[in-house]
């Protein structure tokens, strides 16, 4: 089969190649998936886990990606509650080959049922923006319908899901990011936009929810805008700063079969859009997730026409 893999971790995402491998088997729980489309996060070529398997030990040429759209195969031996033939998607295990590549073994709790109206490419976008805004705002976060929520980088992927599903569940969304990012961010439902190169973040004012994809001095000051018992949400690694009276957690996304589920059924329903970017095919890989300028939506690869 054909797959994007990496085996020079200095050289990052400039040293991914289009190989040939071999088709995966499949172990015990899991499911062999036809791969229809896969998503790509361009920081997981900094992720231990692309480099390494749980022992340390080099892992290398690892296969990237872990969203994946498709139709499964076959099963290993003990699967249950999946069927040959069935539309699914989901999130691969971060320390496994991954889905940029035209099959996949995955354990079947990892992958949910896709309904047959939703696109492989729209499927293939959800799991891990879809994934991280949910568990983020719900699970961390507690957000509770009347709060409000600072939603940083309000345009990107992870950040168009986060404005919807707060606002939806009753929360002022607040979203950031650069000038060029403003129409954006509204048009996926923030209420209000605050450009993080022109505007004082200051002066937002306190919000009971900040949800950080950024990190570093962006964090530092918005500590400062939660007010009293809020929380400080962030992906980017261990807080670097707490409210001065709240919470800050930090959380690493993880598959949850229910919740993708939630979460496709309101795409299917018109309540969620996914936010695409670039879409470029398996051979054409490797130019489209080195991109020369800045993009702000998904890019997904279509593994197969």
């Amino acid at each position: 089969m054909k797959a994007i893999v990496v085996t020079d971790q200095a050289a990052g995402a400039a040293g991914m190649t289009l190989v040939e491998r071999p088709e995966p088997p499949a172990a015990i729980n899991d499911v062999i998936v036809e791969i229809h489309a896969s998503g790509f996060v361009p920081n997981e070529v900094g992720w231990p886990s692309t480099w390494s398997d749980r022992a340390d030990r080099d892992r290398t040429p690892s296969i990237l990606g872990h969203e994946l759209a498709g139709v499964v195969s076959s099963l290993g031996y003990g699967t249950t509650g999946l069927s040959v033939g069935q539309r699914v998607f989901g999130l691969a295990d971060w320390y496994r080959d991954g889905t940029l590549a035209e099959y996949v073994a995955i354990e079947a709790r990892n992958v949910a049922p896709l309904p047959g109206d939703v696109d492989f490419m729209v499927g293939a976008s959800l799991p891990i923006s879809g994934l991280t805004a949910w568990q983020g705002l719900f699970h961390h976060g507690h957000l509770q319908a009347g709060q409000s929520v600072l939603a940083h980088g309000a345009a990107g992927a992870v950040g168009t899901m986060v404005t919807q599903l707060a606002r939806e569940a009753g929360a002022y969304v607040l979203g950031t990011g650069r000038a060029a990012d403003r129409q954006k961010a509204l048009d996926f439902g923030a209420h209000e936009f605050v450009d993080l190169e022109n505007d004082n973040l200051e002066d937002v004012g306190g919000v009971d929810l900040v949800f950080d994809v950024i990190g570093g001095e962006i964090q530092k000051r918005s500590a400062g805008v939660i007010r009293a018992g809020g929380t400080l949400v962030t992906v980017t690694g261990p807080a670097e700063v707490r409210p001065a009276d709240g919470l800050a957690i930090d959380f690493v996304v993880e598959s949850d079969r229910a919740q993708l589920g939630e979460i496709v059924q309101r795409v299917r329903d018109g309540r969620l859009r996914t936010n695409i970017g670039n879409v470029a095919t398996l051979d054409d890989a490797v130019a489209a997730l080195n991109p020369t300028e800045r993009r702000t939506g998904k890019t997904i690869i279509q593994v197969r026409p």
